[in-house]
């Protein structure tokens, strides 16, 4: 898998425990580089010493929903 593949996965992977509709345990973007917050403290995964991202995808919540029922 290309490292392009496996992002695009983290997408899809099922949640985490410290997941919500407005933050994800890591980055849940599907191409980071193009983050506008990407590296920002206080608000990327990359960065912050928790690893959770405060600015996840627009397309997070509806997915973060999706996700949930299917636990």
């Amino acid at each position: 898998m290309t490292p392009k593949e496996i992002q695009i996965g983290i997408f899809h992977a099922p949640l985490k425990p410290k997941d919500s509709a407005t933050q994800t345990e890591g980055c849940r973007h599907t191409q980071p580089n193009i983050c506008a917050k990407n590296r920002m403290p206080k608000k990327c995964a990359f960065v912050n010493q928790d690893g959770m991202c405060y600015a996840p995808p627009s397309s997070w919540p509806k997915q973060f929903e999706k996700l949930k029922k299917a636990k």
